[in-house]
């Protein structure tokens, strides 16, 4: 019993102190190669989207409100603070990630490969779009970071962890996680 509790003990302290050293030691992190950095869009409120929401029309979906946009721009001062380089963001088409990345980055493109597909009508799409977000890793040949935007159902599919609205998860090539920040205070 006791060396299970010592088990234990140095398994959460070395949990830890990666977690910690991993965010404070940001900008070497960065400076290995590529990271590639996936963000769930900040908060939204609610839970899907509405029936029938039309994916060109905003004002039928899920947007972020006051508290998600506050989110959008404590993210943008995390990439600031740290002096992070961004070879390019990329966002869903859904415009809650629009919106993240609007208020956060700026400028960014759209890849239908970052949607959502937790509704009945986009769940057909999951497979080739999370192929496609494999292939565009696994050729992208630059060492510039990238960022995606995208929903809570790419990111568990793709690393298979359960993202808070706002959060960054830090993750390499290979896809493996190297750090996750959370931005909800």
């Amino acid at each position: 019993m006791k060396l299970f509790k010592i088990t234990l003990f140095l398994l959460i302290s070395l949990s830890i102190s990666l977690k910690a050293n991993s965010i404070n030691n940001l900008q070497g992190i960065f400076n290995e190669g590529v990271k590639l950095i996936f963000i769930r869009h900040a908060y939204a409120p609610g839970g899907g989207d509405p029936k029938g929401f039309d994916l060109l029309n905003c004002s039928t979906q899920r947007n972020l409100n006051n508290e998600g946009i506050l989110q959008s721009k404590r993210i943008k001062q995390f990439f600031l603070e740290k002096d992070i380089m961004i070879d390019k963001v990329f966002s869903s088409e859904w415009c809650r990630c629009k919106q993240t990345a609007e208020y956060a980055f700026g400028k960014y493109e759209t890849k239908s490969f970052l949607n959502s597909f937790f509704s009945e009508k986009f769940a057909h799409n999951k497979d080739d779009q999370i192929k496609e977000l494999n292939d565009y890793i696994k050729n992208y040949k630059k060492n510039g970071n990238l960022i995606f935007i995208t929903h809570y159902v790419v990111i568990f599919e793709l690393l298979n962890i359960h993202p808070a609205s706002g959060e960054i998860i830090i993750a390499n090539k290979n896809l493996t996680i190297i750090s996750r920040i959370e931005t909800n205070n």
